[in-house]
């Protein structure tokens, strides 16, 4: 009977095989690494080890990225010929229901999993992105809560557990807990990319852009070197920290250099600079090259059927960079998707069409129809996934168009919101100023 590092049975292995199974499995959780590369050499050490195939496939399932669906099908249907035991069996089953959009379905069954395999951290960081996708995060401290009896310090992927409950507690707004969770474990394991990020995600909610700026730089030779393969968002993160210092200039630097060099081409990834520059734009900043020349990133990317985030931001590509008619074929498509069944017909019908529908309003300058789409839908919009920063963009966008709407107490009230948590941003601060000035 062979182990991994956190003891638990992988069929069809060897020594060898396993420990080049561990390294690949801690590449992908520490965000340090090429674990699909490390897998591939498993999969031609043990090609009866359906662990290989398994834990590839659900990395590129991850993204919900359509073109990389495809690959990670594949891999599901040649592990499925393999002998597996329980663990791999249960893995594979939470793999089939993310991949049929079934998230939710997928995150319970691999919860019953973890019940019986609590030191899965496969499992675990599965777990926590399909929440972040469902925009539950904050549900990952209860399953670290049930699984660390069963852990110690000692236990290969300890840090990234530990990691894993700080960006839940930062979702659930406990951040002074989070920041220190996400600290201990960067003195575990140095370069735990999901910890930088927890701790960036820190500064953003409560207002410190200097200190994430000063973090940022300070840690760059651990979360920003080429064996970082998702560096591309701390990169999103510090851009975001000077344009809350109103350092526009530098905020485009980091876009043009190193945002557009690492980011990934899936569309989860693709948002970040779209993120960026809508807020830019939104602020009379001059991007308008940008949208162009960002828009073929997006080819295949995002297909009005599967992850309302990433055709959001798809969608806010299409209209700056001026193509209204893809813009408006996206949203023929997420009309059909929402006339189905299931949960992402749900989604896309209840909250994905109206928040597109609002975008374009925007795009064409009409603010009391993006108000009218927008207002009403903004408590749901945790449903399209991503983080409690990442979505913000909703807010800013309905407090700019209440803003050029000339609606002085709804841009007022709005504001008065995004101040309590960060009163002294710079650029909430210019909403307030916005909204006192206007006159009728």
């Amino acid at each position: 009977m062979t182990l991994d590092a956190q003891g638990n049975t992988v069929s069809g292995a060897t020594s060898g095989s396993v420990e080049r199974l561990d390294q690949a499995i801690l590449a992908f959780t520490i965000g340090h690494g090429d674990a699909l590369v490390l897998l591939d050499a498993v999969a031609a050490l043990a090609p009866e080890m359906p662990m290989a195939l398994i834990a590839k496939a659900w990395i590129l399932a991850l993204p919900l990225d359509p073109k990389l669906a495809v690959i990670a099908r594949g891999l599901a249907d040649r592990a499925r010929n393999l002998r597996m035991n329980d663990r791999e069996r249960a893995l594979l089953g939470a793999l089939d229901l993310a991949l049929s959009s079934q998230r939710r379905a997928s995150v319970a069954a691999l919860d019953a999993h973890l019940i019986d395999h609590p030191r899965d951290i496969l499992a675990h960081y599965i777990c926590l992105f399909l929440d972040t996708l469902l925009g539950r995060a904050p549900l990952v401290c209860d399953r670290v809560k049930r699984a660390m009896p069963f852990w110690s310090d000692e236990t290969s992927g300890f840090a990234v557990l530990r990691t894993i409950n700080a960006f839940g507690m930062e979702e659930a707004s406990r951040y002074d807990l989070a920041e220190d969770e996400a600290r201990a474990a960067i003195e575990l394991e140095p370069h735990l990319y999901f910890a930088h990020h927890t701790v960036a995600h820190c500064m953003e909610m409560t207002g410190r852009p200097e200190a994430g700026v000063a973090f940022s730089k300070e840690r760059e030779p651990f979360w920003a070197t080429a064996q970082s393969p998702a560096q591309g968002h701390i990169w999103w993160h510090t851009a975001m920290f000077h344009l809350e210092l109103d350092d526009f200039d530098d905020a485009l630097k980091l876009y043009d250099g190193p945002l557009l060099r690492t980011i990934r081409p899936v569309g989860f990834s693709l948002s970040d600079p779209v993120a960026l520059l809508w807020r830019l734009d939104m602020l009379g900043c001059d991007v308008s090259r940008r949208w162009q020349e960002l828009l073929p990133r997006w080819d295949g990317h995002a297909d009005g059927r599967g992850m309302v985030f990433t055709d959001m931001h798809a969608s806010i590509t299409e209209l700056r960079s001026g193509n209204e008619a893809l813009a408006e074929a996206r949203l023929a498509a997420m009309h059909r998707t929402a006339a189905g069944e299931g949960e992402a017909a749900m989604i896309y019908r209840e909250v994905g069409v109206p928040l597109v529908e609002g975008l374009i309003a925007y795009h064409r300058g009409d603010y009391a129809a993006c108000i009218e789409q927008l207002f009403p839908t903004r408590a749901e919009v945790w449903r399209i996934g991503g983080s409690r920063a990442q979505r913000d963009i909703v807010d800013w966008t309905l407090t700019t168009a209440a803003l050029r709407a000339g609606r002085k107490s709804l841009a007022m009230g709005l504001t008065y919101e995004r101040l309590a948590g960060r009163p002294e941003s710079l650029i909430n601060l210019r909403f307030k100023r916005e909204a006192e000035q206007i006159t009728h």
